[in-house]
């Protein structure tokens, strides 16, 4: 909590330069401010982490003025703790604070001690908040990457048809390609609905055997058949209370939709291997990157169980469709696996964000994302990343053979370049099989890269440490 920054407001030059100092010397850094309006132009200059907040105040009421400073839109990832101060204090003040979203209501003369504990606790209960938004905006599939990060008009689209379908009981039936980030959404819903305090359920029925797929919705009864050894609970009963979703439903097969139909209407189920009745209070939520009219046509998805899902219909448009979201999505990316492997690049440079923009995409989100983890474990020690450290596809090259070389040196390398990154892409970037396929030394091929541009050196250190 060292070099938080702390705003102290209080009409009272002595009270504002004795708790700088003592806050100063416990290694904060320290704003202050005599007025209402000269806090909101420091909160409108710069972030802090608390807000040290007297009541009265020479232009305003301190309470009235933390109720107008809740409804700025910064206060909302979350703003700065406060902490009241007063010379006249009351229950009625200190409850009003509270409900306000003051974390604590502090009586003049300030003891010092009781002043830096209750700061150190204001400053730590913010952390774990700002720790909790963070980790459900970026769990896997979580509310806050992918489908919903961007401002294009789909982006915002689409985040406002979340915002106003969300806390609806309706059923969603969420159409869009591979890779979109359909899950996200569904996630997204879930999160912003009523039921998030149950559990979100997820079933990929594309994944799940057809023998197993009715075990997984409806769970079922030790011995109900060979291979049970033991009692299992079914996706239907987890999500009670809460939200089931089912990925890809149009590969589910036509007998396990007349079961999921059945249990829509009635509102119960049965266990395999039991006779008895299960009710569960669920939401469905239902993805699928097909035509399902095209499928009822077919004879491949039920009609019935169609009108069923599809009481409000989302799409979610692909990555070519919303380009001027690619730089925002790499960024992001990027931020997230430089964190998670510990790599020192920040940020895309200008040529690589453009050269990222111009790509179609075929895979969607999850394509790009997966080329930013490769890019950032490729690059341990570049801080920014060029064009050259991505894979040729994306960076739109054309064809060697029509490419304007300056002389043959040049037209070798590039040559070279492209079929050493495709060899190291076919071997998700391990150099030792790399080296192998080529036919090179280990240590040639370091050298190699490194000659290319490549960061050689530093890609084939990295990969040599995960080989040990």
């Amino acid at each position: 909590m060292a070099n938080a920054k702390i705003l102290i407001v209080d009409d009272e030059l002595g009270i504002r330069k004795s708790l700088a100092g003592v806050l100063g010397d416990e290694g904060f850094e320290v704003s202050t401010a005599a007025s209402a309006a000269e806090c909101e132009r420091a909160l409108a200059a710069e972030p802090f982490d608390l807000l040290l907040l007297d009541i009265w105040l020479p232009d305003a009421d301190g309470l009235d003025l933390l109720g107008r400073l809740r409804g700025h839109a910064e206060w909302a990832q979350p703003g700065p703790a406060v902490v009241m101060i007063s010379g006249h204090g009351s229950v009625e003040g200190a409850v009003r604070a509270t409900k306000l979203g003051a974390f604590d209501f502090l009586e003049k003369p300030l003891s010092i001690d009781k002043t830096l504990l209750t700061v150190r606790h204001a400053l730590e209960e913010r952390r774990l908040q700002r720790e909790n938004l963070h980790l459900r905006q970026n769990l896997p599939g979580g509310g806050g990457a992918g489908a919903l990060i961007g401002e294009s008009v789909p982006a915002r689209a689409l985040r406002q048809q979340v915002a106003i379908m969300a806390p609806t009981n309706g059923r969603v039936l969420i159409y869009g390609e591979s890779g979109v980030g359909k899950e996200l959404v569904a996630r997204a819903l879930h999160a912003q609905s009523e039921r998030r305090q149950a559990l979100f359920v997820e079933l990929n029925c594309a994944a799940i055997p057809e023998e197993m797929i009715e075990s997984e919705l409806f769970g079922h009864v030790q011995g109900a058949f060979p291979a049970a050894q033991e009692a299992k609970e079914g996706k239907f009963s987890r999500a009670d209370h809460g939200t089931l979703f089912l990925d890809e439903v149009g590969d589910m097969s036509l007998k396990t939709q007349a079961k999921v139909l059945r249990t829509l209407d009635e509102g119960r189920f049965e266990v395999l291997g039991s006779n008895a009745a299960v009710t569960a209070d669920v939401r469905i939520i239902a993805s699928t990157n097909k035509d399902l009219e095209e499928e009822i046509a077919k004879g491949n998805f039920r009609e019935d169980l169609f009108y069923r899902l599809n009481v409000i219909p989302f799409y979610v448009p692909p990555l070519r469709e919303r380009k001027e979201d690619v730089p925002r999505l790499a960024q992001h990316f990027l931020a997230e696996f430089a964190a998670a492997y510990g790599r020192k690049c920040r940020e895309f440079s200008p040529e690589a964000l453009a050269a990222l923009t111009a790509h179609t995409w075929p895979g969607n989100v999850r394509e790009l994302r997966n080329l930013v983890e490769r890019v950032a474990i490729l690059n341990p020690k570049a801080r920014v990343i060029e064009l050259r450290h991505l894979p040729p596809l994306a960076r739109g090259r054309r064809g060697l053979a029509d490419a304007d070389f300056a002389s043959l040196h040049e037209a070798r390398n590039a040559y070279e370049r492209d079929y050493i990154l495709k060899k190291l892409e076919e071997n998700a970037g391990n150099m030792t099989r790399t080296a192998e396929v080529l036919g090179l030394e280990r240590s040639h091929l370091y050298r190699k890269m490194k000659s290319l541009g490549l960061d050689g050196h530093d890609a084939g250190a990295d990969a040599a440490a995960g080989e040990s």
